[in-house]
């Protein structure tokens, strides 16, 4: 049994990282810009980031590999380095959990285009894709898999296949929900977690998109439809506005661990923070699930 799946079977709550993007932006990660580029250019602020997760709390924390794959690397500097990304990404991220009790999740996001006949993708291009991804950040040192901020089964089903195909490695799907209770493309909490469940998923859940509330919703959602699966929440810092040329988020660190106390009452196992959340916003929710004795 993998790390992961013993620790979820003991009744260990992991709290997970952060958000990669947009502290990565505080440290010169420019608008356009791939924040996967940095993999290989900017290897250290990275590292940076994922040890400052650490140092707050977090023992899950995922690879900077959310658009690292071959269509969503279109236009970027190191766009035919796929492979490399991915795989460097994980061994970044396995550096800084050295001689740490840390687990790495390879994170696997959308393709920026939707799939055919609602998009320009093929089904069998979206497959080649999430395999080259899925092999690599198993090659890496990933201890699970992340399919996270998906909104379309068709998408979230070709990545979940592809892994499976290439990797035993455990299997955590994340949906965004923009719309409510439903994504972007009419999916239901309880679909996904039905769906996912019988295709041998260990974990369902949610990410960015949505409010701390609704996230709460979301959740009871998925707890109601399998009572006893783990859950996954990983909320923004409340919803973006824009100040000065700014991108904010308003949510304190004290309300977001309050409501990571709601989320793991209500089935959530693994839990941590989306777009705007930092180091001091995992220290809070650390403190608040698994405080020191």
């Amino acid at each position: 049994m993998s790390r992961f799946l013993e620790r979820l079977a003991a009744g260990e709550v992991l709290i997970a990282d952060g958000a990669t993007g947009t502290n990565l932006q505080k440290v010169g990660l420019g608008g356009g810009m791939h924040a996967e580029d940095w993999v290989l250019d900017c290897p250290e602020k990275i590292l940076d980031l994922e040890k400052a997760f650490i140092a707050a709390g977090s023992n899950l924390i995922l690879t900077c590999t959310f658009g690292a794959t071959r269509p969503r690397l279109k236009g970027a500097r190191h766009s035919s380095e796929v492979v490399a990304i991915n795989e460097r990404a994980a061994e970044l991220a396995q550096r800084a959990a050295q001689d740490r009790d840390v687990l790495v999740g390879g994170s696997m996001g959308p393709l920026g285009q939707l799939l055919k006949p609602y998009g320009p993708i093929a089904p069998e291009e979206a497959r080649a894709a999430f395999t080259e991804q899925a092999r690599a950040l198993a090659n890496g040192g990933a201890d699970l898999l992340v399919i996270e901020t998906h909104f379309a089964f068709e998408e979230a089903t070709a990545a979940f296949e592809a892994a499976r195909s290439v990797t035993d490695l455990p299997i955590v799907v994340s949906f965004s929900y923009d719309r409510g209770t439903r994504s972007m493309m009419g999916a239901r909490p309880a679909d996904v977690a039905k769906t996912y469940k019988a295709l041998g998923a260990a974990m369902v859940g949610a990410n960015c998109g949505t409010t701390l509330e609704n996230m709460e919703t979301i959740i009871r959602e998925y707890a109601a439809a399998e009572p006893a699966f783990p859950l996954w929440a990983k909320p923004n810092a409340g919803m973006p506005r824009l100040e000065g040329g700014q991108t904010l988020y308003d949510v304190s660190p004290n309300e977001m661990a309050t409501f990571a106390r709601r989320y793991f009452e209500l089935g959530a196992r693994v839990i941590g923070g989306c777009c705007g959340s930092t180091p001091r916003h995992v220290e809070a929710m650390a403190k608040e699930l698994k405080p020191k004795s």
